[in-house]
């Protein structure tokens, strides 16, 4: 099995080798570059066609906002996981629209960024759970006003418990071993549930799960 390949871009050369060792720990996960500033990152980007870009976005020369864009358009395929202390609803939503794939607070655990990276390495998205407040904020008005209509949807007990567990960032295979059946059986509760909800995407069931309050339980 292919490691997932990840490049470090933060200004702070500690930062950068705390990074490495937490991810050079994981069998599964390998970093194959380190960038100083947005401009380097930019450039080992395009080189090193990462499957992740872990992005700092206060970074000197070229922020990692603009980097985060530049590289969306010169290296479309690298996905990018941003990693900062900001939780403030503007950088989440300049972040989103500059089309990033996961946002990861440098305050939370190290188990959350390894699970982030390597969701989005499978094309999912990821942001993590102390800024899901911030993220209700930017819920578009329609869905706000579907509310009621999406709350009166029959969910059965398992496709509203595989719902909520993509919200918090599992992947389909860490769901399936969590409630002991098949990655097949993960897959089709989740479809059934997007169908009667009509909703597609992670960001979404996000959405969604905001909506319902599930991320603010235990």
């Amino acid at each position: 099995m292919d490691r997932i390949r990840v490049l470090i871009a933060d200004d702070h050369k500690t930062v950068r080798a705390g990074l490495r060792l937490i991810i050079d720990s994981e069998p599964d996960i390998t970093v194959i570059g380190e960038a100083g500033d947005g401009r380097e990152a930019i450039e080992l980007a395009r080189e090193l066609q990462p499957d992740v870009l872990l992005m700092d976005i206060s970074m000197p020369d070229v922020s990692g906002l603009v980097a985060a864009a530049t590289v969306k358009r010169t290296a479309p395929a690298v996905k990018i996981l941003t990693l900062t202390r900001h939780t403030d609803k503007a950088y989440v939503q300049e972040l989103l629209q500059a089309g990033i794939s996961g946002y990861v607070l440098k305050q939370s655990d190290s188990n959350e960024l390894l699970r982030a990276i390597r969701v989005i390495a499978n094309g999912g998205e990821y942001l993590d759970p102390a800024i899901t407040g911030s993220v209700f904020d930017l819920i578009s008005a329609d869905m706000r006003k579907t509310k009621v209509e999406l709350k009166g949807k029959q969910l059965s007990e398992r496709e509203s418990d595989v719902l909520r567990r993509i919200a918090r960032g599992y992947s389909n295979k860490e769901i399936a071993d969590q409630l002991e059946t098949s990655v097949k059986t993960i897959e089709t509760q989740k479809a059934n549930a997007l169908r009667k909800l009509n909703i597609k995407g992670r960001n979404e069931i996000v959405e969604y799960a905001i909506l319902q309050g599930w991320l603010n339980e235990s």
